[in-house]
């Protein structure tokens, strides 16, 4: 598809301007929250949904709420999307493809949202996963005994104060969580695969000090040009659509659609643009936009399983009970938390640092984002 040079330069410029205000992974991630934000018709204040209350650790209780129509007395998909935007920092995805599971968690004696869950179906591919194992695995094999965190996202203040976002990763080890996926996803799930959001621009993440429970397995490698954001895609695309007699870039049932089209706009941009000195601009900018994707930590969970590389490898078919197999009960995962969130409360209460306020992107766009 080749269009105008008037329409390639124009679109160009979109693309130019859109990814020129961004220096780093944070700008790009701040900038984006801030034009869903703009955009959310909530209006309403939400404070109150989340835990602020000053409690020990030790007096805490959890439930885990489902939510979706799929699940008896189930919290609606679109209380879950309104009140995860607002506290997250990443744009999360309202609609997505494929089997997956949302949880809101919640402190069971205030009856307040602590974080927000939603596990999914792993990526294709990953090179520290593929190192872990020695090869690329049989996706066939692999794809029945996986899972993956995609949203592990505490409220604020409870994730600063009392180590929220590592309770979330734990819940998502827990055999609770293995056996809900397994009726879920119809599989037999027994790794469980996620990465920390903001990658290599910090040294540490929520996940790290969770073993035996989570294990840091290496930087992932992103070839992905970070994705425009609602309005400015649609803004685009629309005129693509225009310009295509009507038709969409791609079929509106592809998987990754938005990447997809993403990616040819750029690619009819390059082949249309006539104008070099333009071209060379756009080309020095989609570089740099590149590079604000970040390699990711990668971290796995075997559940307590013993063989798990074995089974997925084809090399055993029977997933054996390893020695830490009942560490990973929910009880004994929440009382193990404990212990490390009594220690983290009593410091920041010892230091006068422990936080009071909610933390929402509707109140502040300049809050503390990578954690």
């Amino acid at each position: 598809m080749i269009i105008s040079e008037q329409d390639a330069q124009w679109a160009a410029d979109e693309f130019i301007n859109y990814f020129s205000q961004m220096g780093n992974i944070e700008d790009y991630l701040r900038f984006v929250k801030k034009e869903v934000i703009k955009s959310s018709n909530t209006l309403a204040p939400l404070h109150d949904e989340f835990f602020n209350e000053d409690i020990h650790p030790e007096d805490m209780e959890f439930d885990i709420k489902f939510v979706g129509d799929r699940f008896q007395q189930a919290l609606p998909q679109e209380h879950y999307n309104t009140l995860l935007k607002v506290v997250s920092s990443h744009n999360n995805e309202s609609n997505i493809p494929g089997r997956e599971l949302r949880w809101m968690i919640y402190e069971k004696n205030t009856g307040k949202v602590v974080g927000f869950i939603r596990f999914g179906s792993p990526t294709i591919n990953s090179k520290p996963r593929n190192e872990w194992l020695g090869k690329t695995p049989d996706l066939s094999i692999f794809n029945r005994h996986a899972a993956m965190g995609f949203v592990i996202v505490p409220s604020q203040p409870f994730g600063y104060n009392y180590l929220g976002g590592k309770l979330l990763a734990l819940l998502c080890c827990s055999h609770y969580a293995r056996e809900t996926l397994n009726k879920v996803f119809e599989k037999d799930i027994a790794l469980f695969e996620t990465t920390s959001l903001y990658g290599s621009t910090t040294d540490s993440s929520q996940y790290d000090g969770l073993k035996p429970f989570m294990r840091y397995k290496g930087l992932t490698e992103s070839k992905f040009l970070p994705l425009l954001h609602d309005d400015v895609f649609h803004k685009l695309h629309d005129r693509f659509t225009y310009l295509n007699n009507n038709t969409p870039l791609t079929d509106n049932k592809a998987s990754s659609k938005k990447m997809k089209r993403q990616t040819k706009m750029i690619s009819i941009i390059r082949n249309s643009l006539q104008d070099k000195e333009k071209l060379g601009e756009f080309n020095r900018v989609i570089d740099v936009a590149f590079n604000l994707t970040q390699k990711k930590r990668f971290y796995i969970s075997d559940y307590g399983y013993s063989n798990v590389r074995e089974v997925i490898l084809g090399e055993q078919t029977e997933l054996l009970r390893g020695p830490n197999w009942d560490k990973f009960y929910l009880e004994n995962i929440i009382t193990w938390w404990k212990k490390k969130a009594a220690k983290r409360y009593e410091k920041l209460k010892e230091e006068n640092r422990f936080r009071t306020k909610v933390e929402l992107w509707t109140d502040d766009d300049d809050i503390q984002i990578i954690r």
